[in-house]
């Protein structure tokens, strides 16, 4: 008996052996497959989610598609078509026909993989109207620069470059290893958007002569101490008492009159007010370059309502906001670069606050002893400027809804007389037979009695 289990064991150990190693060789047999396997099956499902959109012909031969495709890829459509036939071995010719649509076509913006990044950027904040202008090509400049604006480092800006530019000449190794990570993926894609802000970068941190929060010392200061000793401003006893002395350009030779070549001048990487200078240098500077933008964004708006023929919105919209951003935020500018070139050292202890004017712009105060007017007729400027602005916003906002309504309600009561008039014609038509039909009934059946009568005789 116990040999008996024994052997019975031994064949046990012996299938399960087996079974376990026909189970590997299937299973290495699938690992092998199985990417060709995932291929093909994503493969099947992109076809077979295609042809659900398509439509059955009545012959039950042909399936239709109804697309919408660019006009310049009219031919490559076409050679699509006819080399999917030969390869299919169908002998149903492929045809292609233009219908006639009311609906407004979707937006398609041609990309390449440089401006991809960028028109992703654009898309992101709404995709415009169809025909409606693109901005995604002045973006390809403007966004980043405006980073570069507000980055500034050359140091850190040479890092990003060469990251960028090692991603750029490795491109298509880097896209056959198709990795799913997201941040890789990311910043991969945005490759050339890194590269140009990089680019822009090393050239504003060299205007900010900043580089990893060093200055560079490359064509000499325009400044110089030795004058404030001559004239006797200074001296050891000043030296001992002040831990912070100051420069006064006021005084020949402190400052030589020839600003440094390209960009700040490396003394400011010593002075106590450094940040407070630099800050107000590129806070002034942000506020004219977005407000450049700002109008540059505006005027765009314009060729689109030109191409359109939309003269509503160039009188109900673009006028007034024209207005609105030209005579307060245009006139921000103006007062920044006229005190830039207006004061200059010897009146720089007199200039007046640009934020206090502009306040005291909206309330109309003109009397505050402490802040100077910048020139003569300030205040009648800024109050036309003022009330102008007033003046546009119930422009902007109030009068096109109004009209809007009022073409609106015309269309539909256009609508609805043109649906009186239909049924009125159905109504018509539907009373006419009936009258026709009554009539040819009695006259029928006048005749049959003439005739009966006729025979009768």
């Amino acid at each position: 008996m116990l040999a008996g289990i024994n052997v019975k064991l031994e064949d046990l150990i012996t299938v399960i052996t087996q079974t376990e190693s026909h189970r590997q060789r299937l299973l290495q047999e699938a690992a092998a497959n199985w990417h060709s396997w995932v291929i093909k099956v994503q493969k099947m499902k992109a076809i077979y989610h295609i042809l659900n959109m398509c439509n059955i012909d009545v012959t039950q031969q042909c399936v239709i598609a109804e697309i919408w495709f660019p006009v310049a890829d009219t031919g490559r459509i076409k050679r699509a078509l006819e080399q999917g036939m030969e390869l299919s071995g169908s002998s149903m010719v492929p045809i292609l026909t233009a219908v006639q649509s009311k609906t407004s076509p979707p937006t398609f913006n041609r990309t390449n993989k440089f401006t991809a990044g960028f028109q992703n950027i654009v898309d992101a904040y709404g995709v415009g109207s169809y025909r409606e202008i693109n901005p995604a090509p002045y973006t390809i400049i403007t966004f980043p620069f405006l980073f570069a604006v507000m980055f500034g480092d050359c140091g850190h800006g040479i890092i990003m470059l060469l990251a960028a530019l090692w991603m750029v000449l490795n491109e298509r190794r880097l896209l056959s290893q198709k990795t799913n990570n997201e941040i890789w993926n990311t910043f991969f894609h945005g490759r050339y958007l890194i590269l140009l802000m990089g680019i822009f970068s090393i050239y504003t941190g060299l205007i900010y002569n900043d580089c990893f929060s060093k200055s560079f010392n490359i064509f000499g200061s325009s400044w110089s101490v030795r004058p404030m000793f001559r004239n006797g401003t200074w001296n050891a006893h000043v030296m001992e008492t002040n831990p912070y002395l100051q420069l006064d350009p006021a005084i020949p030779g402190v400052y030589s009159g020839n600003p440094y070549p390209f960009g700040i001048d490396p003394i400011w990487n010593l002075a106590s007010n450094k940040l407070t200078f630099l800050n107000s240098y590129k806070m002034k500077m942000s506020v004219i370059l977005g407000i450049v933008q700002m109008v540059f964004g505006v005027v765009l708006s314009l060729f689109n309502h030109v191409y359109f023929g939309r003269t509503l919105n160039i009188v109900l919209q673009f006028i007034p906001e024209m207005i609105f951003i030209l005579c307060l935020f245009g006139y921000l500018v103006f007062m920044v670069i006229f005190k830039w070139c207006h004061f200059d050292v010897h009146m720089s202890w007199h200039a007046p606050s640009i934020l206090i004017h502009f306040i005291n712009m909206f309330l109309f105060n003109y009397d505050d002893p402490s802040n100077a007017p910048l020139y003569r007729r300030q205040q009648e400027v800024q109050s036309f400027f003022v009330i102008m602005a007033l003046i546009s916003v119930p422009w902007m906002l109030l009068i096109k809804p109004f009209i809007l309504r009022a073409n609106h309600q015309k269309s539909l009561l256009q609508a609805s007389m043109i649906q009186e008039d239909a049924t009125e014609d159905i109504e018509g038509d539907n009373s006419s037979p009936s009258m026709s039909t009554g009539q040819r009934a009695s006259a029928g059946g006048h005749g049959a009695q003439d005739d009966h009568e006729e025979e009768g005789g």
